[in-house]
């Protein structure tokens, strides 16, 4: 496992880390038994960075990696989590005003059984841009008050998450310097998306720290497919499911490849991932840690591209 510093923060974290949204059962209903397994496998592995929500299962993540992490020293972990995004009763809410997400960050710390936070994040920032006062909020806001609570000791360092990278690249051109110390990005350095490249540089000449997640692009790089609600275009799915299957054929499954390669980049201090399941954590360190076939990543990415141009012509 390589540990490279996220950023300035002087957090030293694994280049592959452990996210815990499936311990809310997100994807499929899981067992408290074998999520607790899938986090201690982690850790075992080398993995020494964690990321959570309040969102993930609508609290239910928090609690069992709570119950995870009572068996786990402290310092083996670094462990993020998120505001903004809430939900309960099966239905989704935000709210990023400076009241909101201070109290959420000491309901996640008791959620957790932990009493600092090493990473709080701005959950999708996305969603306040069509809240009043829009990203702006995020800036004049949301982002002082976790300053506030960095300053005070009660978390380590403070970032942003989304799936728009200019969304990201707004917010920390409109902040005081050194107030968004991470990214946290998805589906955009992935074997069918690497589009994060294009904005290494400026995040790095800012001192921003880069975390990439979901490198199998939320299923659409699996053998097994794309679950029902996953927003790709059709064209892209079938792209993606042609490449999945060439890698078949060529006996190295695509799962493998996209690790492999989403895990890569020198640039990205870490890639997450996240399973409840304690034999693909395993397999998945494995994967990281390997080198991909090089000629084998650009042959997927030629036929995703190819098949995406074939498809939308016949449409």
């Amino acid at each position: 496992m390589r540990y490279t510093e996220l950023g300035k923060t002087g957090m030293k974290i694994s280049h592959l880390s452990f996210g815990a949204s499936s311990l809310g059962s997100v994807f499929h209903e899981t067992r408290l038994n074998e999520s607790i397994e899938a986090v201690e496998a982690a850790i075992d592995g080398g993995i020494n960075f964690i990321d959570v929500s309040p969102y993930y299962g609508h609290y239910k993540a928090e609690t069992v990696l709570g119950q995870a992490l009572k068996n786990i020293p402290r310092e083996k972990y670094y462990l993020s989590t998120k505001v903004g995004r809430y939900g309960k009763d099966g239905v989704n809410t935000w709210d990023y005003s400076a009241k909101r997400v201070t109290d959420s960050v000491y309901e996640s710390m008791e959620r957790l059984g932990v009493d600092f936070i090493d990473l709080i994040n701005v959950h999708d920032i996305e969603f306040q841009s069509a809240l009043p006062g829009g990203l702006q909020k995020v800036v004049d806001e949301t982002l002082p008050a976790l300053v506030e609570l960095r300053s005070k000791g009660v978390v380590g360092h403070v970032g942003i998450t989304d799936l728009q990278l200019q969304n990201l690249k707004w917010v920390v051109e409109h902040s005081e310097t050194g107030t968004v110390e991470s990214v946290l990005n998805f589906c955009h350095y992935c074997l069918n998306d690497d589009a994060l490249a294009d904005y290494v540089e400026f995040f790095e000449q800012n001192g921003v720290g880069i975390i990439n997640a979901s490198p199998l692009s939320m299923g659409l790089l699996s053998q097994r497919g794309v679950p029902d609600w996953h927003p790709a275009p059709k064209p892209l799915v079938d792209a993606c499911q042609k490449a999945a299957e060439y890698c078949r054929e060529k006996g190295y499954p695509i799962e493998k490849l996209a690790v492999e390669y989403s895990a890569s980049s020198p640039h990205i201090a870490s890639t997450l991932f996240s399973s409840a399941n304690p034999d693909n954590v395993r397999r998945n360190i494995q994967w990281a840690n390997e080198e991909p076939d090089w000629q084998l990543v650009e042959e997927v990415k030629n036929i995703i591209g190819d098949q995406q141009r074939v498809t939308w012509a016949n449409t």
